[in-house]
């Protein structure tokens, strides 16, 4: 199974001078909890999620309206092709310890955004599975690395390199 059977589309979206109060809404109205960030030429820049907006409000003694999703996102976008294999997309997942994914061109440019949650549903139940299926035991295995807490000094480290 291919990435782009399972993705999301059309992806939620913000620019680099959105301001968080404008991305709470997009991830409201959209229903996600990640919004890739494009640049004027399309390419992703940057992605901002949920946590990220509830950890700079509880930080920053700032409106939302005064705070741009550039100031408070990653610059480290990890992603996937449309045309990748569903399990080395979650082997990335599991890998970068993320829920989702930005699904990007050759060109860099956004094309949807897979969930752990849209792979959930797709996956196959019975004990015979065909290679181009996903298994629940392929699901679990991904669950259980994302679910598994970092160390605190990992996470204390983390927040000191952004």
């Amino acid at each position: 199974m291919k990435v782009t059977d399972v993705m999301a589309k059309p992806p939620a979206f913000c620019s680099p001078q959105t301001n968080l109060a404008a991305a709470v809404e997009i991830l409201w109205r959209q229903n996600c909890g990640i919004l890739p960030i494009v640049d004027s030429k399309e390419k992703v820049v940057g992605l901002v999620t949920d946590r990220d907006i509830c950890v700079a409000l509880g930080t920053r003694n700032r409106l939302p309206s005064e705070i741009t999703v550039s100031e408070v996102a990653s610059g480290k976008v990890i992603a996937c092709k449309p045309d990748d294999d569903l399990r080395g997309a979650l082997a990335t997942m599991a890998q970068a310890k993320v829920r989702r994914l930005p699904v990007i061109d050759g060109a860099g440019k956004l094309q949807g955004i897979l969930s752990i949650d849209d792979v959930v549903l797709r996956a196959e139940t019975g004990t015979v599975k065909r290679d181009s299926e996903l298994s629940f035991e392929d699901i679990a295995n991904t669950l259980k690395v994302l679910y598994t807490p970092q160390p605190l000094r990992a996470v204390q480290q983390k927040v000191a390199a952004a």
